[in-house]
């Protein structure tokens, strides 16, 4: 049995802390013992930092940290790291909840001494009868086909912490630490029965904001070190996509509005990584993504 501390990397969460809490205090398997639940709260200024402390006095596995200020969410995980005391650790977004089982599922491949890292399977509350709606659903779709083929670890993930440490100047994170782990020898895969729900933007202006930030993050991690992240291998997109339009291809107007938007924050997110303006290590809130309770 897998030895596990979850990390909870939260900023102004007031509406969603609750709901991420409960969903992992209820996990229950026996892949994994839940040893704690670290909260590093950094920079709130809403009520977060009072629900967290009021959830650990009624269980003792949750421990509240602070950082007086944002510092990015890589230095947020590796105060979690110098304070884990399980051999594995999971991240979960205080903006997400976790579905029944799903730790069970994600810890189940750490009894393969040879897995260092595992990874979710992220499902958004969005209505799909939207464009952008449709778009929040079209990403995560390709996402989960695409890691079907070459797993791409993101929103839900556990790994092995030893040795495990990121630069706090950069904003990918994820990506960062699979990178250290397959360079170590150690294998990533995905866990599609590991459900994490989470919530998208739901307008265009949030949508290309928060695509461009996660293709800069990407592009930076090429960049700097000559890492291939899956979501950027041309080929790779193209198998998930044609995948996608065999269910889905009965839609080509909001197909190609979505393609269009994800274009768009790729290519000047190539731009932007090409003339060196530098990674975002604290990142701009998303503001229509942080209500998961909530459709949009």
């Amino acid at each position: 049995m897998t030895s596990l501390t979850v990390g909870v990397c939260a900023y102004n969460e007031e509406k969603n802390i609750a709901s991420c809490l409960g969903s992992i205090l209820r996990q229950k398997g026996t892949a994994f013992q839940l040893r704690e639940v670290l909260v590093v709260c950094s920079g709130c200024t809403d009520g977060t930092e009072a629900i967290v402390e009021g959830i650990s006095r009624q269980d003792r596995r949750v421990r509240l940290l602070v950082q007086k200020q944002r510092e990015g969410k890589c230095s947020a995980i590796n105060l979690i790291i110098s304070q884990a005391e399980g051999e594995v650790v999971a991240l979960v977004n205080g903006d997400n909840r976790l579905e029944d089982g799903s730790l069970e599922s994600l810890l189940e491949p750490f009894r393969d001494p040879s897995v260092g890292m595992a990874g979710g399977h992220p499902v958004p509350v969005n209505s799909p009868d939207s464009t952008i709606g449709f778009a929040v659903h079209m990403v995560w779709d390709l996402h989960h086909r695409l890691s079907l083929i070459n797993p791409k670890i993101g929103e839900l993930v556990a790994f092995r912490k030893d040795g495990v440490s990121l630069p706090t100047h950069l904003g990918s994170d994820e990506d960062n630490i699979r990178m250290q782990l397959e360079r170590r020898g150690l294998r990533s895969v995905y866990v599609p029965d590991a459900i994490v729900i989470n919530k998208g933007p739901t307008n265009v202006t949030d949508f290309m904001k928060q695509r461009t930030r996660i293709n800069i993050g990407e592009g930076y991690i090429k960049k700097l070190y000559d890492y291939d992240v899956p979501t950027q291998d041309w080929g790779l997109v193209a198998r998930a996509l044609l995948d996608f339009l065999r269910e889905h291809g009965k839609r080509p107007i909001r197909i190609m509005a979505a393609a269009m938007l994800e274009a768009s924050a790729r290519i000047y997110s190539k731009v932007y990584v090409a003339l060196d303006k530098g990674d975002q290590a604290v990142w701009c809130q998303i503001a229509t993504s942080k209500d998961v309770d909530a459709r949009d």
